[in-house]
Parts: structure tokens; C-alpha cells; sequence
């Protein structure tokens, strides 16, 4: 009788045991998932903000033709943000992107007929607003990054990621490398 009792106390700790690592295993698995739905989130908008650059560019064009350099370079960087891969080369080419768009945004000071323009207006105001929304996509990405990365380093549920390698591994922030980058755009009309 003994041995049947310390038999079923030891499969009720198993029981409990298994079940903690199934609790921990669907959390960082929940985490993961948050994290990978927050990059998403930052593509989403992104590809908003590329597919409103060439009708910017267009408008511009049709007032400041011989900006052509220019123009040319905000193309380029649209192009080299579109084909990056992982947050660090991503945000890199996404900053890129952004010190073009305010050369773009410069030449509006030299043709106020462009600076009038309503469709550029339109246009302007929708990539402010589409900017304030790849800020919060950002922020919300590397929130969850920080809660995943903490999650997988933090004992107990440590053991339970590196049970399964590959699987929970750390994530990159999406961040500015340079403090010149830090800075807010600054559109001035």
C-alpha cells in the first residue's frame, strides 16, 4: 500500500511538473507570436508609406522637373527599404528613407506653387500620419520584443526555451543606430 501511494505522489508531481512546462511553453509561444504580429504590424505600414512615395514624387515632378537628382534618390531609398531583411537593416534603410524624404519636402520651400499644391497637401498629411503610425507599429514591436526576450532569459521559463532550441531565440529592436537619426523629420511648407 505504501509503495502505490508514493507511486501516485510522485506521477502527481509529474502531472504538475509537465503542466507548469505546458503553462510556460504556451506563454512563450503567445510572446512569440505577439512579437511576429508586431513586425507585421510595422510592415503594414511601411508598405503604406512605400506605396505613397511614388504619388509624392509624381506631384513633385510635375514643379520641380529639374530636381531630378533628388527625385532619383528618393526612389532609391524607397527601393533599398522595400528589399531589406531583419530589424536592424530594415530600420537602417527605413532612416535612409527618411532623410530623403526631407530633401523632398526641402524643395517645397522653392516652388510655392508645389507648396499649394492640394494633392501634395493630401499627400504630405497622409505620410505624416502614416509616419506617427509606423512610430506606434515600432514602439509596439519592440515592447513585445523586450517582454519575449525578458521571458526567455528569465528562470524558470529559461529552462523550457532552451529545451527547445531554435524555437525561442532573441529578437532584434528596431532601432536607430545614429544619433542623427534620432531626430524628429521636421516638414517645413
Amino acid at each position: 500500500m505504501g509503495v502505490g501511494i508514493a507511486l501516485l505522489v510522485i506521477l502527481g508531481l509529474a502531472v504538475v511538473v509537465l503542466l507548469w512546462a505546458v503553462g510556460i511553453y504556451n506563454s512563450l509561444v503567445r510572446l512569440k507570436n505577439e512579437v511576429d504580429n508586431g513586425w507585421a504590424q510595422i510592415d503594414v505600414q511601411l508598405k503604406r508609406r512605400y506605396d505613397l512615395i511614388p504619388n509624392l514624387v509624381e506631384t513633385v515632378k510635375g514643379y520641380a522637373s529639374h530636381e531630378r537628382e533628388t527625385l532619383e534618390k528618393v526612389i532609391q531609398a524607397r527601393n533599398m527599404a522595400m528589399s531589406a531583411a531583419g530589424p536592424a537593416e530594415q530600420a537602417a534603410a527605413e532612416n535612409m528613407l527618411t532623410n530623403t524624404l526631407k530633401s523632398l519636402f526641402a524643395l517645397s520651400e522653392a516652388y510655392p506653387d508645389l507648396k499649394a499644391n492640394t494633392n501634395f497637401l493630401a499627400l504630405q498629411e497622409e505620410l505624416v500620419a502614416t509616419e506617427n503610425k509606423i512610430s506606434f507599429s515600432r514602439q509596439f514591436y519592440n515592447d513585445r520584443v523586450m517582454m519575449f526576450n525578458t521571458a526567455i532569459e528569465v528562470f524558470p521559463a529559461n529552462m523550457v526555451a532552451n529545451f527547445f532550441p531554435g524555437k525561442f531565440t532573441k529578437r532584434e529592436f528596431f532601432e536607430t543606430t545614429e544619433a542623427a537619426e534620432r531626430e524628429a523629420v521636421q516638414v517645413k511648407f
